[in-house]
């Protein structure tokens, strides 16, 4: 369970404090944190936390949200962002998730967004790298490209990051936005060979679609991914990091922290690491 990564919107009940200490318990050594559970309660004493349990971050969420079209609305992402960058530099971690943002209000124009998104993008890989942080972009599902991210494939995130070295931009890797996609096997390794997978993260694709679909990330085995088939694609890219489990799910918000945590560690077990274990490797 070396690479196992509690994300902590999948305990979105605990505190930082108690996140921590649960994946402690856990055995854990790794913990992906969000921007909220830090910010409640300020950044020096999450650092301090976090400094206190061993643990390591393996990435922050998130960033992004670049899409805004006004200058006031450019200003406070760009600001926005900075923060998240100095966050991520203070709390130890190299990778900063952005989620790119949807549509401004009343706006069509996709390409004009994808182009503001790279606009931005260019003005924070300067400041992302002078701290020593990788700005991770993440697609997600075609059905949030009007409210969340106007990115929705691997490739999309790749020609993003292209004008950039790897060391700078990087994509990350989620099941619940890229398993469906015919162009998956081609993406990944094609992220492999320019060393930008930045993180991996793992949860299933529940149906029916949650009335806020959002809420449609369910544990591993409870839905439709076949977590063998993409783990077996991120392995032979050569990805060897954390792995994530980042769930948004009201069932499992409302269950005990132990016995989520106990639950994602056998599924884990049982879907995900026996095919991240190549030939000659260390157990993950």
């Amino acid at each position: 369970m070396d690479r196992l990564s509690l994300n902590t919107a999948t305990t979105k009940a605990l505190t930082l404090a108690e996140a921590l200490r649960a994946a402690q318990d856990a055995g854990l050594r790794h913990v992906g944190l969000w921007r909220d559970r830090v910010e409640e309660v300020g950044l020096e004493a999450a650092v301090a936390l976090v400094r206190a349990s061993g643990l390591q971050v393996s990435t922050l969420c998130r960033g992004g949200f670049l899409t805004a079209a006004d200058p006031a609305g450019r200003a406070h992402a760009l600001e926005d962002n900075r923060t998240a960058i100095r966050q991520a530099a203070a709390l130890g971690t190299t990778e900063l998730v952005l989620v790119v943002g949807g549509l401004p209000p009343g706006d069509t124009d996709l390409a004009a967004a994808r182009t503001r998104v790279a606009d931005r993008l260019a003005d924070l890989v300067p400041f992302a790298r002078e701290h020593g942080v990788r700005l991770a972009l993440e697609p997600l599902h075609p059905m949030y490209v009007a409210d969340r991210a106007v990115l929705s494939t691997l490739g999309q995130a790749l020609d993003l990051a292209a004008p950039y070295p790897s060391a700078a931009v990087g994509v990350c890797v989620d099941t619940f936005h890229v398993f469906w996609d015919p162009q998956l096997a081609e993406q990944v390794a094609r992220a492999g060979r320019e060393q930008r997978i930045a993180a991996y993260q793992v949860c299933d694709f529940n149906l029916p679609i949650a009335a806020d679909a959002l809420l449609s990330r369910g544990m591993m085995g409870d839905g439709v991914v076949d977590f063998a088939a993409v783990s077996r694609l991120v392995a032979a890219a050569g990805y060897d990091g954390p792995v994530e489990v980042e769930i948004f799910n009201a069932e499992i918000w409302a269950a005990p922290a132990v016995q989520v945590l106990a639950t994602m560690q056998e599924r884990f077990a049982a879907l995900v690491l026996p095919a991240l274990e190549r030939p000659g490797s260390a157990a993950a």
